[in-house]
């Protein structure tokens, strides 16, 4: 799939949202993906999603993982494409955890998903409790990497679309300057 198709996508179901915000990572940026919009279409969910999971479907993976919230769906469609698992880890306070009976077993093939990365510090919170269970991390799949590649993983990592999306330290914010109203769209609070 192109990056214009995905970008299509995007535009036609309000997942492209411009203006000024707060993203997970505490940066702002002008642009936000809120795949949310898009994964509200099962068609989209199958179409962007059958993508990843075709990327690894020579892994043999057992398990499907992702951060909570934004990444439960992009697990569940990647993994009914693959016939695998699906779980998901959650934030209890601070950290990252599984929770709700999830467990992962030594040895077992896990493929990490998620919407969308910017630093990848969720996903790198997921690979850790992965590997301290004794799990293998066969790959990372992403809908969207917004680090334009500059976020770098370990691990065999495919992504539909990457772009470089601009982004500014909070007290470096030309957006800021200019008085444009701060918005935190995503599912995780920042302080």
């Amino acid at each position: 799939m192109n990056k214009d198709k995905v970008m299509e996508i995007f535009r036609s179901t309000g997942g492209l949202l411009e203006g000024h915000f707060l993203l997970t990572s505490g940066l702002h940026s002008p642009q936000y993906f809120q795949c949310a919009k898009v994964l509200q279409y099962p068609q989209h969910a199958d179409t962007l999603c059958g993508e990843i999971a075709a990327h690894f479907s020579d892994k043999k993976i057992d398990v499907v993982i992702a951060p909570a919230v934004g990444g439960i769906i992009v697990a569940q469609e990647v993994g009914r494409h693959l016939g695998a698992r699906i779980i998901f880890a959650e934030r209890e306070g601070k950290d990252m955890t599984l929770r709700r009976g999830f467990e992962l077993a030594q040895g077992e093939k896990v493929l990490v998903v998620e919407d969308v990365v910017t630093t990848g510090g969720s996903v790198r919170e997921v690979m850790d409790i992965v590997r301290q269970a004794g799990a293998e991390i066969v790959g990372l799949g992403l809908i969207v990497d917004r680090s334009g590649g500059k976020a770098k993983f370990d691990v065999d990592m495919y992504s539909i679309m990457q772009m470089d999306v601009v982004t500014y330290q909070p007290d470096a914010c030309p957006l800021c300057e200019q008085g444009l109203p701060l918005v935190k769209p995503g599912s995780r609070k920042t302080k």
